[in-house]
């Protein structure tokens, strides 16, 4: 029986080969920038996970549970990756490898990485007050660290921004919309510090605050300083991509286009299409020490909301602690019809990304997946949070 599970995990390895539809695009990186090695061969016991991977997903595919690309790592080394339904339906297009996807919050993982390099650089410190850098904010007490932490109390521009935007047809900007809320004062939540409360807000002030202190459009501080160093080729934000051939189409659940809205070019929360394999390029060079340092990763990975027993935030990432040894540190994204994942189990250094451009509940409900990798029959907690 295990002769034939192996023999079995070849051929499905085999077939997963051809499984997406065109080739990677993955430019030549250069000297400077961090490089994943694609040519190590898997193990006898990564080939069986990959088998157990590829089962999960053939179930999801044929239930119509699932359309979006997967890429799953261990130790850096890619273990799996498939491309599952269409692009664009209009277009009858497929997905591949070089599928760009709205990445939504997990977008506030490379906010959070540029804010600490900014730190490390002393053009910022944790403990600043907001007013510091941007002399007009209306509120008192704000932080650096709130905002990081969604501890600042500050209300959700997604919520005010209508009671002051009669034209629902225009396109914000960061700085349209720190304009509302200096004219306008919106309601505060809570003084700062005083719980958690995930905000967009606070990602999109980093992003201005960010451009402020270094003298640069965010855009081109994350490509400086981030996207170049992962050589992560295949990254763009959002109005860099209308007319790229590899941008995918948002659906609902039942593959109904979801348009856009005045919110599409406010950066910082959101905003970035990228590929899987991009994505793991910036998560294995975040975690390998290649953008900020080991007390900046340790911190950031911290929780700092004691309120919150088992899921908690640190500095730009969610975190499930089931036992010292099980420590999971993630973010998940929803957005127009794409729902997004980056999930890495430290103690093995699994890494999952998940992308997708239909609204699937199943992108969130990784339990399935470390099933899969552990060949365990007990069921995991699932993560619902975006």
């Amino acid at each position: 029986m295990r002769k034939g599970l192996n023999y079995l995990g070849i051929i499905w390895l085999v077939l997963l080969s051809f499984a997406c539809t065109e080739e990677l695009v993955v430019k030549e990186k250069t000297e400077k920038a961090f490089t994943i090695d694609t040519t190590v061969k898997l193990s006898k016991e990564q080939k069986e996970k990959a088998y157990r991977l590829d089962t999960v997903f053939s179930n999801l595919s044929k239930s119509n549970a699932f359309n979006g690309n997967i890429l799953i790592a261990e130790n850096g080394k890619i273990i799996y990756k498939k491309c599952i339904g269409v692009s664009n339906q209009k277009e009858n297009k497929l997905l591949n490898d070089s599928s760009l996807f709205q990445l939504a919050s997990v977008s506030k993982t490379i906010t959070a990485t540029l804010t600490l390099k900014l730190i490390a650089e002393k053009k910022l410190n944790l403990e600043d007050n907001v007013k510091k850098h941007l002399p007009d904010f209306p509120y008192t007490g704000v932080k650096i660290k709130h905002l990081l932490s969604h501890r600042s109390g500050l209300g959700n521009y997604i919520y005010f921004t209508g009671d002051f935007v009669a034209d629902k047809a225009a396109k914000l900007t960061n700085e349209g919309i720190y304009k509302l809320i200096v004219e306008n004062k919106p309601p505060v939540y809570f003084e700062p510090d005083r719980q958690f409360n995930y905000n967009n807000t606070n990602y999109m002030l980093l992003a201005l605050i960010c451009e402020r202190v270094a003298k640069s459009n965010f855009k081109t501080l994350c490509k400086e300083k981030i996207f170049n160093a992962c050589g992560m080729k295949n990254t763009f934000f959002a109005d860099e991509i209308n007319s790229h051939k590899n941008k995918t189409q948002g659906y609902t659940f039942s593959m109904r286009e979801v348009e856009g809205d005045m919110f599409d070019y406010v950066w910082g929360d959101k905003g970035i299409y990228t590929t899987t394999y991009d994505l793991l390029l910036f998560e294995e060079a975040y975690f390998n020490e290649k953008l900020i340092d080991s007390s900046l990763i340790k911190l950031a990975t911290t929780p700092m909301s004691n309120e919150r027993k088992l899921g908690n935030y640190g500095y730009g990432w969610r975190m499930k602690e089931f036992n010292n040894e099980n420590k999971l540190v993630y973010h998940n994204g929803w957005w127009h019809g794409y729902r997004t994942a980056m999930q890495r189990r430290i103690k093995d250094k699994i890494c999952i990304i998940i992308l997708s451009n239909r609204l699937n509940s199943s992108v969130y409900q990784t339990w399935r997946i470390f099933k899969a990798i552990d060949a365990d029959t007990s069921r995991k907690i699932e993560n619902e949070e975006e």
